[in-house]
């Protein structure tokens, strides 16, 4: 049962619950949908012509141009507004398959836990750009089968989460992680608790660990999404920073890019059918991810705690440049704790590549023994 806060007696008042039949989700100013202006198709013409792209929908490839396209460079009074939060008036809860955020947003929350009932330790997981929780279902059942209990939420703007398509901002993504792990401390005291982020959400748990007070015992980036502006073409930025000062609401897609972000292609076809992924993608959410990956490149050299970094040698939306980069940065500080694994037959989705496997079994080994999973020897750009 979802509880709202009642102004008057200053109580949580269950009698004020009203929910949207459709997703059982609260009624809420987050769950309302938001028009923006249509696009013109001779618009869409001249920018994919320009681009030499097709702005139709498809995700069933993973589409590179939304990390490619990530430099902006926009002036500080033209640049895309971020849809915050609303002010707090609750208490953050987790109720039932729901995190009630302290603005009153509902994120949906789906677990793992050990059918022994006796969990090791905990881990969060964080998607990525476009997806959702549902990212770490395969990933989640072998873990908790390990004795790890797993946690994963539809963040902000993603999943049947409320403002969809919308970027909320680095600090409400962050603030949101501090807060969920606050919840599951509460949940599972004296268990010793980590992160793991793929492509954006390893972004954002950089961002969390290194601009927050959050505190947990390690991490976990799988390709983390580290693709920094410093680091793109100039044509790339150019064009998205225009693009992010008069047209924030256009929406952009990626097919025709011939990117294959995993060797799993039954998965990436039921991606493809799967309604709740994200196939049109609006420059200002583009804009947020930019802000996001300057963050998270930035702070290599502030991250101090044990660290597990995950990336495939066959990553075709994240390039070696600028990872391999942020890899030497974090290793310059307390390198003895971090752990680097490239695998050789690996795409961007490792979690759900035909070898996830393997990969699970690695998370698996670094959590329970810490210091026994061995980074790879070498590794070099490109």
């Amino acid at each position: 049962m979802i509880y709202f806060f009642n102004s008057s007696s200053r109580q949580y008042d269950p009698t004020l619950i009203k929910k949207d039949p459709a997703t059982d989700m609260p009624d809420t100013m987050h769950n309302r949908k938001i028009e923006t202006p249509r696009t013109s198709p001779w618009l869409k013409y001249l920018y994919a012509r320009f681009l030499k792209l097709r702005f139709t929908c498809n995700f069933r490839l993973f589409p590179r141009w939304i990390l490619m396209g990530l430099a902006l460079n926009a002036s500080s009074g033209c640049a895309p507004v971020n849809y915050s939060s609303h002010p707090n008036v609750l208490t953050a809860e987790l109720i039932n398959d729901w995190f009630i955020t302290p603005d009153g947003a509902s994120l949906r929350v789906r677990q793992w836990q050990p059918k022994t009932g006796n969990a090791d330790a905990i881990l969060i997981a964080v998607h990525g750009f476009n997806d959702y929780s549902h990212f770490f279902e395969d990933a989640g059942a072998y873990l908790s089968a390990q004795g790890i209990a797993c946690y994963a939420y539809d963040q902000r703007g993603f999943g049947e989460s409320p403002r969809r398509g919308l970027w909320g901002g680095v600090s409400e993504y962050t603030e949101d992680l501090a807060l969920f792990i606050d919840l599951i401390k509460q949940k599972h005291p004296h268990r010793p608790v980590y992160l793991l982020g793929e492509s954006m959400g390893g972004a954002i748990v950089i961002a969390t660990v290194t601009r927050t007070t959050a505190s947990v015992d390690g991490i976990i980036l799988s390709a983390p999404a580290v693709w920094a502006r410093s680091t793109m073409p100039w044509y790339q930025t150019a064009l998205l920073s225009t693009l992010s000062r008069t047209m924030p609401w256009l929406t952009l897609t990626g097919k025709g890019l011939k990117i294959i972000p995993s060797d799993n292609i039954e998965m990436l076809r039921a991606l493809g059918r799967d309604p709740l992924v994200i196939r049109k993608t609006r420059v200002d959410a583009l804009h947020g991810l930019a802000d996001l990956m300057d963050i998270a490149f930035l702070s290599a050299s502030q991250i101090d705690m044990h660290t597990l970094v995950l990336y495939g040698q066959k990553d075709e939306v994240i390039p070696q440049e600028p990872t391999f980069e942020f890899l030497e940065a974090l290793q310059s500080v307390h390198p003895q704790n971090k752990t680097v694994k490239i695998y050789q037959n690996g795409y961007h989705m490792l979690l759900r590549d035909l070898q996830a496997p393997t990969v699970w079994q690695d998370i698996a080994s670094w959590i329970h023994v810490p210091g026994s999973l061995s980074s790879t020897e070498k590794w070099s750009c490109c």
